[in-house]
């Protein structure tokens, strides 16, 4: 998610950025960004930039050498199982190794609450574990996005377009390229979600989906940028959204949201969902099936002529009518070539956002719903985490939209559900 228009940058940039030096309304290119493109991080990553084409790079992408895997509801329970089991285990030396990425404790007798967090005053129950370190981008991957080796997780592309509001327009060999990124981020989700259970960890899950990328020969977009450390964003319980994984097993009553995005060919997709872990408490029931029922109200608005300032109204009353409330920090966002562009969707009334549909917008609505009356976040010492002020829940659902000539085409629909529209809130189809 982005920050509204009002706040700049997104949210994911603004805060990496300004420690960088690059702010809001630069024209020159950032001399960090300048001596990254001159000199790569190191030996390993200037071999991969030699055979690997950035994302902003001109012409025809290579061709990828994609590995040929069946969708995931194709895989028995023992298939998945076995799968799942290999992916974890292949994965530990990369992710213990000492070159891998930011520097973590990853030492058995690793405090369970990072030093950073020492006398840090939580809002709520939940408590940080270790973190592994960063991974390497999946070696499959013939095209990166300009931020993947970038020492500062730089997204130049993002910061240096000449016009910061023109909404691109996908249609031919754009827009096939674009959905065939929505169908493989809606795979990496399912997986992620089949393995989501009580008793496995963040870290696992972020394994999971760094593998399951890598069979699909993606990049998953999260990895490096702003240098956030993981493949996907875990966020349980009272995260609002951008939770690292970690170390921290999930448990029987949680509500765990899955973040995930993807980028293939040079273009993301960006989708999430909420999931029940066991028995949850009704609070939590009405919560998440708010947030969903927040996204479908707010996905009956979309088709051109639509301004997208007008979607947040519908989605905060939604909110309001449960005894609930948005967090209004952060908002939808234009995506494809760019992780993060124009437009900008918030999802409170009377916001400012700037533009109107018209056909072969691509963008996200996914709103941030919390408990209680409180929208305001803090953020963690991680500089990551974004935690309900009041300790309370937060749930979210998240889709990538197309605006057609007679309304929308949901991009990144679970698989055999309708695209013209979503459907009914679905309990068990969140369950795990």
């Amino acid at each position: 998610p982005k920050r509204p228009s009002r706040m700049g940058a997104s949210c994911c940039t603004r805060r990496c950025f300004e420690t960088a030096g690059l702010v809001k309304g630069m024209t020159a290119e950032p001399a960090c960004v300048a001596a990254a493109a001159a000199s790569p991080v190191d030996g390993d990553q200037a071999e991969a930039e030699g055979r690997r084409a950035t994302a902003t790079d001109e012409g025809e992408a290579p061709k990828r050498q994609r590995m040929t895997v069946p969708a995931p509801q194709l895989l028995t329970d023992e298939e998945f199982a076995s799968w799942a089991a290999k992916a974890l285990a292949d994965n530990v030396v990369a992710v213990g190794s000492s070159d891998s990425g930011v520097p973590a404790d990853v030492s058995e007798e690793a405090s369970e609450v990072p030093k950073a967090f020492e006398g840090y005053k939580f809002t709520g129950p939940l408590r940080p574990h270790r973190v592994t370190p960063q991974m390497k981008p999946p070696d499959s991957c013939t095209t990166l996005p300009d931020y993947a080796l970038h020492p500062k997780g730089v997204a130049r592309s993002e910061f240096m377009r000449s016009n910061k509001r023109n909404i691109p327009v996908l249609e031919g060999a754009d827009l096939d390229t674009m959905r065939e990124a929505c169908r493989l981020g809606r795979e990496v989700l399912d997986i992620a979600a089949r393995f989501l259970r009580a008793g496995v960890t963040g870290d696992e899950i972020d394994r999971v989906v760094w593998q399951a990328c890598k069979d699909r020969a993606v990049y998953p977009s999260p990895l490096n940028y702003s240098l956030f450390p993981k493949s996907v964003c875990v966020s349980p319980n009272e995260v609002i959204c951008h939770g690292i994984p970690d170390g921290r097993k999930i448990e029987e009553g949680d509500i765990v949201n899955l973040d995930i995005s993807i980028c293939h060919n040079s273009f993301h997709s960006d989708l999430n969902e909420t999931f029940f872990i066991g028995e949850v408490d009704d609070d939590s029931k009405r919560l998440v099936e708010t947030a969903y029922t927040a996204l479908r109200v707010a996905s009956e608005m979309i088709r051109p002529g639509t301004m997208y300032r007008e979607l947040g109204a519908k989605i905060q009353a939604e909110a309001e009518k449960n005894g609930c409330c948005v967090a209004p920090s952060f908002c939808g966002h234009g995506v494809g070539k760019l992780f993060h562009g124009p437009p900008d969707v918030p999802h409170y009334r009377k916001n400012k956002a700037v533009g109107t549909m018209k056909p072969g917008h691509v963008f996200t609505v996914e709103p941030m719903v919390n408990l209680g009356t409180s929208g305001k976040e803090r953020i963690w010492p991680d500089n990551w985490t974004a935690v309900t002020a009041s300790g309370l829940r937060s749930a979210q659902y998240e889709h990538t939209f197309l605006v057609t000539e007679e309304g929308f085409e949901v991009l990144t629909a679970r698989s055999g559900a309708p695209t013209t529209s979503m459907p009914a809130f679905a309990a068990a189809a969140f369950q795990r």
